[in-house]
């Protein structure tokens, strides 16, 4: 979800409450928000857990991750597919990353702005 309309429904949760039933709606709305973001933490560190837990920059098949990537992708929706943390290939400002499964085929991913803009399969030399 684009954070921008997740947080317009967040702050129309808590306007709503507050018109609806007063300081007791602003507290339910305010709950709601807290209880969504306590969600949203919680997956992010299951997601991350999982990712920590292989070789890093390793997948099973790069093939098959190349084919299921797609624009617009976060880092949270890659690092499930890939079941690791990927290399990093440049300093932070670029967001470069890289997976390599074991026949040596190699996946290089391009974030901009937190969202996958270009990706490219590298096939090992036989």
């Amino acid at each position: 979800m684009n954070p921008r309309v997740g947080w317009a429904l967040a702050v129309a949760a808590v306007a709503l409450g507050g018109w609806q039933w007063g300081w007791q709606g602003l507290l339910l709305g305010a709950t709601v928000v807290v209880f969504w973001l306590l969600l949203q933490f919680s997956r992010s560190l299951r997601v991350l857990r999982q990712a920590g837990g292989a070789p890093k920059g390793s997948v099973a098949n790069a093939v098959m991750l190349h084919s299921q990537l797609q624009t617009g992708m976060t880092l949270m929706q890659i690092l499930p597919i890939t079941g690791s943390l990927g290399e990093p290939l440049s300093p932070p400002p670029d967001e470069r990353f890289a997976w390599t499964d074991a026949a040596g085929d190699r996946v290089e991913v391009l974030l901009r702005h937190g969202q996958l803009a270009e990706w490219q399969l590298r096939r090992a030399e036989p």
